[in-house]
């Protein structure tokens, strides 16, 4: 028989009980501080609940009455340095986080309301009625509450998705050596998310001061815990990945506030992550002002049994045994903080003369103007305003460069000029840079900025989301392979594309996305695509496609002076080649929006990108007959497409050719077909020709995989039909 000797966790996993000892030994003012926001934030929820059965919420209305004594307990450790972000049920999270901004040093239940809290009352209940007077100006509403200022840096309406966010936040903090926390609320269904566990392991690995918030409130939508789980001490995961756990009562805010004290102190202490499951209860369904048994997934018996449970009574009694409150006075706080909100809805309600009595409606000057509907999708430009930005190559001075030469010293150049970019990616600290060579030399000259990271695209993208969402650094990420962007589509399209435009169209994103298109490598179906039209369909990334090392240098460093998201694209074929690229200048800009005509011609205006770029100038010289005009068009988001240049080439050649390597179901001619269809229609002879791959990804098989792509023979060939044409 085999020795079983048990293992021990290496990290600390316990339960806190707050008793009446510690009751007793609170300061009378946090005791106060904690009513009062349980008060002012239930007398918030239970209007805007009211409203929602007014049909006056326009979408959900994910109400936490019943979950206030944790996000209180929890924010209350915390000061207006440390970030959070939460989930979609997140009023509560954001209204604790605001009110402690505005009142650091505590409120009082009794004290009639200061005018910075009445605004971040007035401000939040707009942004949930969908009102320009919103924080994000009624973009995010209910589920995404955003006012960095405080630290409230978003709530999100993805389960998990704003966890690897506040990983960026974190790594954010120590980087600018501050001793600020990141806190990331989430529920009990979200643990079990790939995005939420990635980011504990990546958080654990690099010792990032993040707490794991989890608020189990026992079902997620309608499906228990015990269901979807098959151990429901969610606080596990902790241990489970090296980080320091506690399981707390979520319905007793001092329980919670000692909890989230020690884990604060942990975490200042620079030793690592930590995870605090909160035991807590949502009075109504998922959605709404109806109780959950009212769909049949709970009991009246359970609900009342968390109810008799409910953080406000049990706060005000502790306040009365220990004098600090009267009953009258727990009350009298109760009922002014519910005739100040009638005060605030007031200011963005009239009645409505043709409903019945006593009906209201929205003010029509508080809706936003419906002109302002696509603004901030992406940025003005002007941060490219005092940059050194050049016309053409012969403003620099060109020598041959090896492509993959120019990728790794001009990233070398930016990380020595800008102490804010940092690179992060798998195996982008070894192998004499990387897989490719992209990275060579960066982790000695900048140690602590080339970060290695687990094979964990949601989580590492995620993280590098919350980087340049923080707005202090500027994170490169490069993906190994384009076809990875699939596992972190969640990062890459709901939440870093989005970011700016749904949080008010003001903020910045500063992230650069280096993505590598392997096609014709032999690396079969999953390392093989082309994301152009992929990214192309998503407002708010930019799209740079270089295909000669000037070209690299010079839309790399434009796309780190951005404050949008960039996605860079590289392919393989062009790293061992060589071409023109720049001799002492490592740092002018290319404009954006600007493509480059490789050859002049009058018969077809041949619109490409990338490593399609060179064989269609090859294609062009081995079919002589058609004197086509090459644009390579560099730019391919909507946005920066050179419409000009386009315009000015099919007034000669009065017909066009798009020709792209990737499959034709991604496409990205398939989108800008259309639009030059529609731009261009009365100077087109002809319908747009295009080339593209077959509908397969390649295979790995080398006869199947050039079948499945397109080069210098597919160009020739689409030539040729045009001369026949």
């Amino acid at each position: 028989m085999p020795d079983h000797r048990p293992l021990q966790p290496a990290s600390p996993w316990v339960q806190v009980v707050a008793t009446d000892a510690d009751w007793d030994a609170a300061d009378p003012a946090l005791l106060r501080t904690i009513y009062a926001q349980l008060v002012w934030i239930r007398a918030f929820e239970q209007y805007v609940l009211d409203l929602a059965g007014a049909a006056l919420i326009h979408g959900p209305a994910h109400s936490s009455i019943g979950q206030e004594g944790g996000a209180v307990g929890s924010v209350l450790a915390l000061t207006s340095e440390d970030s959070v972000n939460g989930s979609h049920r997140g009023h509560h999270q954001f209204l604790a986080k605001a009110l402690h901004h505005v009142e650091p040093k505590g409120l009082d239940p009794l004290a009639p309301p200061s005018d910075d809290v009445r605004e971040v009352l007035l401000r939040t209940l707009a942004e949930i009625a969908g009102l320009d007077r919103g924080w994000s100006h009624g973009r995010g509403g209910s589920m995404h509450l955003q006012w960095k200022e405080a630290g409230a840096m978003g709530t999100n309406a993805i389960v998990g998705g704003g966890v690897p966010q506040a990983a960026g936040f974190a790594w954010a903090h120590r980087q600018a050596a501050s001793d600020a926390v990141s806190v990331t609320y989430f529920g009990d269904g979200a643990t079990n998310i790939g995005s939420t566990l990635e980011t504990m392991n990546l958080a654990s690995a690099w010792h990032l001061p993040a707490c794991f918030f989890i608020e189990n409130n026992r079902y997620a939508v309608s499906t228990t815990v015990e269901e979807a789980t098959g151990e429901p001490r969610l606080s596990s995961r902790g241990p489970g990945f090296g980080i320091a756990a506690w399981k707390v009562d979520g319905m007793d805010p001092l329980a919670v506030h000692l909890a989230m004290t020690e884990a604060v102190e942990r975490m200042r202490r620079g030793k690592g992550p930590t995870v605090i499951e909160a035991d807590t209860y949502r009075f109504f369904h998922q959605n709404g002002g109806f109780a959950g048994s009212a769909f049949g997934y709970r009991t009246k018996e359970e609900e009342r049994e968390w109810r008799a449970r409910d953080p406000l009574t049990q706060t005000a009694a502790q306040l009365v045994r220990l004098g600090v409150l009267t009953e009258d006075e727990t009350a009298q706080a109760v009922a002014q903080a519910k005739a100040v909100m009638d005060e605030i809805g007031s200011v963005l309600l009239e009645p409505d003369p043709d409903g019945k009595p006593g009906q209201r409606r929205i003010k029509s000057a508080e809706w936003p103007d419906t002109d302002w509907v696509d603004v901030g999708v992406r940025g003005d430009l002007s941060e490219l305003d005092d940059a050194p930005v050049v016309a053409d190559e012969a403003s620099v001075s060109v020598a041959e460069t090896k492509f993959i030469d120019a990728v790794a010293t001009v990233m070398g150049r930016r990380m020595e000029t800008d102490d804010r970019i940092v690179v992060m990616g798998e195996d982008v600290h070894r192998l004499n840079g990387g897989t490719n060579g992209a990275t060579r030399g960066l982790t000695d000259r900048f140690p602590g900025r080339v970060l290695g990271t687990p094979i964990s695209e949601n989580a590492f993208a995620g993280l590098a989301g919350g980087i340049a969402l923080d707005g202090r650094f500027t994170p490169v990420v490069e993906f190994m392979y384009a076809d990875f962007m699939w596992v972190a589509a969640d990062q890459l399209f709901n939440q870093i594309a989005k970011a700016r435009h749904m949080y008010g169209g003001t903020g910045g994103v500063p992230l650069v996305l280096r993505s590598k298109v392997a096609m014709g490598t032999g690396y079969g179906s999953q390392h093989s695509m082309d994301p152009a039209g992929i990214f192309a369909t998503s407002a708010g990334w930019r799209i740079v496609a270089p295909s000669t090392p000037y070209d690299y240098v010079g839309l790399l460093n434009t796309a780190l002076r951005l404050q949008d998201p960039v996605v860079v694209l590289e392919h393989v074929d062009l790293y061992s080649t060589s071409g023109p690229g720049p001799v002492d200048d490592w740092d002018y800009c290319l404009p954006v929006g600007r493509a480059s005509v490789r050859r002049p011609g009058s018969d077809v205006s041949v619109l490409t990108y990338l490593g399609m770029t060179p064989y269609v100038l090859a294609a062009v010289e081995e079919y002589g007959e058609v004197d086509a005009e090459v644009i390579d068009l560099r730019w391919l988001d909507r946005a920066s497409i050179d419409w000009d240049t386009i315009e000015e080439s099919l007034t000669k050649t009065n017909q066009v050719l798009i020709a792209e390597q990737g499959a034709i179901g991604t496409s990205y001619g398939g989108w800008l077909a259309d639009e030059i269809h529609r731009r261009f229609f009365d100077l087109l002879d002809a319908p747009v020709w295009r080339v593209t791959g077959g509908e397969a990804s390649p295979s790995i098989s080398k006869v199947l995989e050039r079948a499945a792509i397109a080069q210098q023979d597919e160009v020739v060939a689409a030539l040729a039909e045009i001369a026949r044409y």
